[in-house]
């Protein structure tokens, strides 16, 4: 069946879906936006934590995870572009996930040319700097020589200890302020200074949807956060005109 695709192009943007078994309904509710939201778009960029965690490619046979790759593989199909960063719980997507899917990854963070502007796109949590506890774990995490001894164990072993990792987690961010997780502003100012200004940044994983208005030595730039997809679904629209949230 052929797709009738929105009169003016676009792409569309989400994060922190977080899927997992225990929470059937918001899979649910992400097969439908790609069966139909998504097949209106040029392209699709998932910025990071698609999934609540991912232990592994070798995990892609669970029938949960199954699921959601053919609907991306479908998505891709059908003619729309998927591009994918890795979050903070899925940085372990790797070559075979991005085969199955027809995604393609992107370093985090990223800066494309879209509908006449320059975009920075990333994750968000590599500017939680004021965390520091979570930035030297992810500095480890991200180690190429740690990801190899992680693989190297059992699935099921490896899903133990991230389920453990999890509950600590949870444990110590009640304990953390609010603007110790949030994005840290002059790393932001920083990262523009760094990409020559672009005027325009999306990025999630603070699970604060917001637009900022930022003055970055004289050059106005936008900073939009996604939401995430814990009770509804969470999306941005680009297109000539500029950025605005989809309602799903």
């Amino acid at each position: 069946m052929s797709t009738v695709r929105d009169a003016q192009a676009h792409s569309l943007f989400i994060s922190d879906l977080h899927l997992c078994q225990s929470r059937p309904l918001i899979q649910v509710q992400f097969l439908a936006f790609l069966q139909a939201t998504v097949r209106q778009a040029q392209s699709l960029f998932i910025l990071g934590d698609l999934f609540e965690y991912w232990a592994g490619d070798d995990d892609l046979s669970d029938p949960f995870n199954s699921a959601v790759v053919a609907a991306l593989r479908e998505l891709t199909h059908a003619g729309v572009f998927l591009y994918l960063i890795h979050g903070n719980r899925d940085f372990l997507l790797s070559d075979a996930f991005t085969r199955a899917t027809g995604a393609q990854c992107l370093d985090d963070p990223s800066v494309l040319e879209l509908y006449g502007r320059r975009v920075l796109l990333g994750h968000g949590d590599i500017w939680c700097t004021d965390d520091v506890a979570y930035q030297a774990f992810r500095q480890q995490v991200r180690d190429p020589a740690w990801q190899a001894q992680f693989l190297s164990q059992p699935l099921a072993a490896r899903k133990a200890q991230i389920e453990a990792l999890r509950l600590r987690s949870e444990s110590e961010k009640s304990q953390k302020s609010m603007a110790i997780m949030d994005v840290n502003p002059q790393a932001i100012e920083a990262l523009f200074r760094d990409f020559d200004y672009p005027p325009l940044m999306i990025h999630g994983h603070t699970h604060r949807p917001a637009k900022h208005l930022l003055q970055v030595d004289g050059h106005t730039c936008e900073r939009w956060v996604l939401g995430d997809w814990y009770e509804q679904g969470s999306c941005l629209r680009l297109d000539a005109s500029g950025c605005s949230q989809v309602k799903l």
